[in-house]
C-alpha cells in the first residue's frame, strides 16, 4: 500500500487554480478521485488568495476534495511569531500532525518564497 500524500495549497496555488492552472486542477482532481490523496487549504492562505482573486475562497471551499484548515489556537500561536499570515499558516499546516505524521507538501507557483523554509514543495509553475 502506498503512503498517503498530503498537500497544502499556498495562496499562489489557490490563485492559479482559480485561473485554470492545469497542474493545480490535476491536484484537485486527484484529491477528489483517488484514495490516499489529501488536499488542504489553510484559512489564512484562502483569505490571501481571495484578496488577490475575488471568488477564489468560495470556489475552493466548495470543492469536495479540498479541506479548509481553521485558524485554531495552536495555529494562531504559531502565526504570532511571523510577519505574514498566509505563508505562516501554510507552513504550520504542512508540519507533521497525528493525521499527517510525515507532514504535508506545499503546492506553490512561487517556489522562491519557500527557499530556506522547513517544508517540501511541489512547484506548480507552468
Amino acid at each position: 500500500m502506498t503512503e498517503p500524500l498530503h498537500i497544502v495549497l499556498d495562496d499562489t496555488a489557490m490563485v492559479a487554480a482559480g485561473k485554470g492552472s492545469v497542474l493545480a486542477s490535476r491536484l484537485i482532481h486527484r484529491a477528489h478521485a483517488e484514495a490516499g490523496w489529501f488536499l488542504y487549504a489553510s484559512a489564512c492562505a484562502l483569505v490571501s488568495a481571495d484578496r488577490i482573486r475575488p471568488g477564489t475562497a468560495e470556489h475552493l471551499a466548495a470543492l469536495p476534495g479540498v479541506k479548509v484548515l481553521d485558524l485554531d489556537l495552536p495555529a494562531a500561536l504559531a502565526l504570532a511569531r511571523d510577519d505574514s499570515w498566509a505563508p505562516a499558516h501554510t507552513r504550520y499546516a504542512a508540519e507533521p500532525t497525528v493525521e499527517r505524521p510525515n507532514g504535508a507538501v506545499v503546492a506553490t507557483t512561487a517556489p522562491d518564497v519557500w527557499k530556506g523554509q522547513p517544508v517540501r514543495i511541489i512547484d506548480l509553475t507552468p
